[in-house]
């Protein structure tokens, strides 16, 4: 009996060093720098740079202009990559140049804004959010943001400020609202040139790191799409996570 004792007490000795040493051998997990959320803007106009999407990795969030010859198709394509959707209403900004005819206005009465909301939204499958497409005039609104803000609540939509605009009303309308929301941190390619998207990017990079998390605007383009190819691997090695935009909405 003695000796069955002496076994037991063995074995139970190895499981112990065996588990102890396993803790130990088992890799720390990775320490997350920052949450970036990159957003591309401006999908609908072409097909012409889905095949890039095959070589970018990483999640990211795709806003689709809706009604436009190609909209259907490109977010039927964008979420059969995985792609996380949100609709880029068109709002109406103070500059009155090449506005989609579906454009959102404030001097809109409520049943006409809500109406282009529905038919965007019909229009837009797979749509999780919505952003504003230009809107500088349309997101200082308190009016025509209550009616946009109380529609994507019942909705379940949350709203993504693209920022075009200091005097935005979005934050606090819809902290009042309680409707889901995140905003802009960084435009990516106001420049069209790769030197100065890769700075952006890094600029992103650095504001994640202050702040926790941070959100990316850029735009369809071959340009835009090769230089976040290059540079979200380094990004990621250097210990930043790649989200969808909805993560990082409060």
């Amino acid at each position: 009996m003695k000796r069955y004792k002496v076994y037991i007490l063995i074995l139970a000795v190895v499981l112990v060093l065996g588990t102890a040493l396993i803790i130990k051998l088992k890799p720390p997990a990775p320490v997350v720098k920052g949450k970036i959320a990159i957003v591309i803007d401006d999908w609908g106009y072409n097909l012409d740079n889905l095949y890039l999407l095959d070589e970018i990795k990483y999640p990211f969030t795709a806003s689709v202009l809706p009604r436009l010859d190609y909209s259907k198709a490109v977010a039927a394509e964008l979420h059969r990559r995985g792609v996380q959707i949100i609709l880029h209403l068109p709002m109406e900004p103070h500059e009155k140049y090449r506005l989609e005819k579906n454009t959102i206005l404030a001097s809109m009465g409520e049943q006409a804004i809500l109406n282009i909301i529905t038919q965007d939204l019909a229009d837009i499958h797979y749509a999780s959010g919505v952003s504003n497409h230009m809107g500088s005039k349309s997101t200082e609104d308190l009016r025509t943001m209550s009616i946009v803000f109380n529609e994507l609540k019942k909705r379940n939509l949350f709203f993504l400020d693209s920022l075009v605009s200091p005097r935005t009303i979005c934050s606090n309308l819809a902290a009042k609202l309680q409707v889901g929301f995140a905003r802009r941190d960084v435009f990516l390619d106001n420049r069209e040139e790769p030197e100065y998207i890769k700075g952006q990017i890094y600029k992103l990079k650095r504001k994640a790191q202050m702040f926790g998390h941070a959100i990316g605007i850029g735009h369809d383009r071959k340009i835009t799409l090769e230089a976040l190819k290059e540079t979200m691997p380094q990004l990621q090695r250097e210990g930043y996570k790649f989200v969808f935009v909805s993560e990082l909405v409060k």
